[in-house]
């Protein structure tokens, strides 16, 4: 299924227009402000807003805290040096500290695992549909400090409550790129690609918040095609998604997706533009009963997402506000 191949430079150009227009008549900004992750989204947003407003308009920001990977800064720095855009470091883990993230966080995985202290390590994995016949069941994987792996089975309000403390982590690093966007007159880029915004794999209030989102409407298979034109560092673009919020490893599809990256891409195309389920399934060498299994899994999570990209809720509409869909009345 090749639909998903796209003309990198063109594409490329479409956004760069796109950009330059919603940061002069839309936003009425100066530039643009993003966090670099080490991530390919992210990079990709990078090297589109460096050409959208020049390299001297992009302020990227660093902001790693306790349970950070040290490769994603410098994989982070790696992209910042490559299209010559100035940045800053912010460790946003002192905040969280004080705010309890971890302490929280660590209280509720104490309802399961009582020995849980500082030295230990720890991560959420899912079972996904394909393998619990129809139903995402929730476990938290720990590491001891002598390296012992125990794991398991989620209550939901631990789970809630785990996954509540960490978000945490998104929201402060949105306040910490307001700040910025703020002091410097920019726009927040929001770096979420297509299968992401769709899915709902997002914060609300949290990576969820930005001013432009460019690559929303990307495959992550194209956020990959154009990393490769627009010169992404290549050990960015081999590196594999993860989440890095937690001090274990972890996988976005351990964490979320079904499937890895390459496969929901093809899956979710396929919904989307009534493929049969016996192309998808050759395409993405699966079953036809695992394209269904991958089908209702995306539809369940299209209905979490309505609340993350739901606006704030009024009573009756204002003149001046916002509309339904949080775009601006004229």
């Amino acid at each position: 299924m090749r639909t998903l191949d796209i003309d990198a430079e063109a594409e490329a150009s479409r956004i760069v227009s796109a950009l330059r227009a919603q940061v002069r008549d839309a936003t009425r900004k100066r530039g643009l402000v993003l966090g670099l992750s080490g991530g390919i989204d992210s990079s990709v947003c990078a090297a589109l807003a460096a050409r959208a407003v020049g390299p001297r308009n992009v302020f990227c920001l660093f902001m790693p805290e306790n349970d950070s990977d040290p490769e994603s800064l410098r994989l982070g720095q790696l992209v910042a040096n490559e299209f010559d855009l100035k940045g800053e470091v912010e460790n946003i883990g002192p905040t969280l500290e004080v705010m309890g993230c971890y302490a929280r966080r660590d209280a509720f995985i104490r309802q399961v695992e009582p020995d849980y202290e500082p030295g230990w390590s720890s991560k959420i994995v899912i079972a996904n549909a394909l393998t619990t016949g129809g139903y995402n069941i929730c476990s938290l994987v720990v590491r001891d400090p002598r390296g012992e792996m125990r794991k398991h089975r989620l209550p939901a309000q631990v789970y809630l409550g785990i996954v509540a403390a960490t978000n945490m982590k998104q929201r402060t690093r949105k306040q910490i790129e307001y700040y910025h966007a703020d002091r410097l007159n920019h726009a927040v880029v929001g770096t979420p690609n297509r299968l992401e915004y769709d899915q709902g794999f997002f914060v609300k209030n949290g990576d969820g918040a930005a001013d432009v989102k460019p690559i929303a409407h990307l495959y992550k298979s194209q956020v990959y095609q154009l990393a490769a034109h627009l010169g992404v560092p290549e050990a960015v673009r081999r590196r594999a998604p993860t989440t890095d919020t937690y001090s274990l490893a972890q996988t976005q599809e351990e964490f979320y997706f079904a499937l890895p990256y390459d496969k929901m891409d093809l899956c979710l195309y396929g919904l989307n533009n009534k493929v049969p389920a016996a192309q998808v399934a050759q395409a993405a060498s699966l079953t036809e009963d695992q394209v269904a299994a991958v089908w209702s899994d995306i539809a369940a999570k299209r209905k979490v997402a309505r609340y993350l990209h739901l606006p704030a809720q009024l009573v009756e509409q204002v003149d001046g506000g916002a509309s339904a869909d949080g775009q601006a009345r004229r």
